[in-house]
């Protein structure tokens, strides 16, 4: 273990000497603090201190700082931006997530000579691949439990979010069902409040579910919303397995890395990772995470399913941002596993998306899910079904969706009504 290290890129900007910055935030990571102190010998500081291993400025300018401090600053102020690694040793910590976390996401975004900083991505030693499970399900054991190859999961939230009783829930879902689709989700505020417990959820959504099978053939997979603390969450989970679950969701902000481990631990059935929270971790473009770093710590801790958000979305996140985070949920972590999650395309999606998303990222390894874009088609729930799989259809036969859609109605009310 002595042998193997860990890296980290970040991007930090400074109105102070960026080498010197680095410089301490190596030291505040690993063995310095802000002065020297008894016992922090050379022969400590080889075995270990973080080690700058890579260091490049790219921007020189004279500004504002792009985060505040507590002392005032001048309107214009010299400025550098730099992107460097650092390196520790896996010796110090151990194959540790909560402690990784520690140590590459600590007490160094506020540091004073620090204007702005943002964690760009992470590299793990095998030892990280020994020590957590990663995906147990990904893309092929969620599509061999959903019954879905050569194509998209088609999918939709639960809408409203709440407010539904269990058998309203249930009647939604009945319709969903017989209409084919392939994957439904609770909204992440949907929990287990008196109005629409958990259990009579699970209950409720799961007779239509296994009717609906036993009649096709075709078991539609439901991410039920189990987020709670650790108890919790395997009482609910036993609740799942009772009624021949295919799935579950937890907010992984909410139940936090512990709970996630936890979760997977004791998990039979893929876990679907929701994001929500992702903005305050990432909105500012000099705070924070890159999703390729961020989803790396989740995808070990056992997420299957990790939503990415989507071209065009409600939200303020940028498509090339959208893309980027998508195609990362595919690159390998490590030689001996790739912990590969499958990329939950959300937020405002529709038809009109499809067509960018496929060309985006080449691949149909995808969950696609569509709250209003289904549920709110002018022909019902069914049609919105029906619709979204007509406009993959298109994509992945090179057809132009407005061809496709003079043959197929569905496809053409839901293009109209998105205009």
């Amino acid at each position: 273990m002595s042998q193997h290290r860990i890296e980290a890129d970040y991007l930090v900007e400074t109105s102070d000497d960026p080498e010197r910055t680095v410089a301490t935030i190596a030291g505040e990571q690993s063995s310095g603090t802000f002065v020297r102190v008894p016992g922090e010998t050379p022969k400590l500081l080889e075995r270990a201190a973080a080690r700058v291993v890579k260091f490049e400025v790219v921007d020189r300018f004279i500004g504002q700082r792009a985060l505040p401090t507590a002392h005032p600053t001048p309107d214009n102020e010299h400025l550098t931006r730099a992107k460097f690694t650092l390196s520790w040793p896996l010796a110090t910590l151990g194959p540790s997530l909560p402690n990784l976390m520690a140590t590459v996401a600590g007490n160094l975004f506020e540091l004073r000579q620090v204007s702005g900083l943002r964690l760009l991505d992470i590299r793990l030693p095998e030892p990280f691949a020994v020590a957590y499970s990663g995906p147990r399900f990904g893309t092929e054991g969620t599509r061999r439990l959903a019954g879905v190859r050569g194509r998209p999961l088609i999918g939709t939230i639960i809408k409203p979010s709440v407010g539904f009783s269990a058998q309203d829930t249930a009647a939604l879902v009945s319709k969903l069902c017989a209409a084919g689709i392939d994957f439904i989700k609770d909204d992440e505020l949907q929990s287990d409040g008196p109005n629409c417990p958990f259990d009579d959820r699970v209950a409720a959504v799961m007779r239509e579910v296994n009717a609906c099978a036993d009649r096709t053939g075709k078991k539609t997979m439901y991410a039920f919303n189990l987020t709670g603390d650790v108890e919790e969450m395997k009482r609910r989970h036993e609740v799942l397995l009772k009624h021949g679950a295919t799935c579950l969701m937890a907010s992984i902000n909410s139940v936090g890395l512990a709970g996630m481990i936890e979760l997977a631990k004791f998990s039979q059935l893929p876990i679907h990772a929701h994001r929500n929270g992702w903005g305050y971790l990432s909105r500012h473009p000099l705070l924070g995470w890159s999703f390729a770093a961020w989803s790396k710590i989740w995808r070990l801790a056992g997420a299957d399913h990790m939503h990415v958000n989507g071209l065009a979305n409600k939200f303020s996140e940028p498509d090339d941002s959208v893309i980027e985070s998508a195609r990362s949920c595919f690159e390998p972590m490590f030689e001996s596993k790739a912990c590969a999650v499958m990329p939950v395309f959300s937020s405002g999606q529709s038809v009109t998306q499809v067509p960018d998303t496929y060309a985006a990222v080449n691949t149909t390894d995808l969950i696609v899910t569509a709250g209003g874009g289904i549920l709110a088609h002018p022909g019902g729930p069914e049609a919105g079904v029906r619709a979204l799989r007509e406009a993959w259809d298109a994509a992945l036969q090179g057809v132009p969706q407005a061809d496709y859609a003079r043959t197929h109605p569905a496809l053409s009310m839901a293009m109209r009504a998105a205009v």
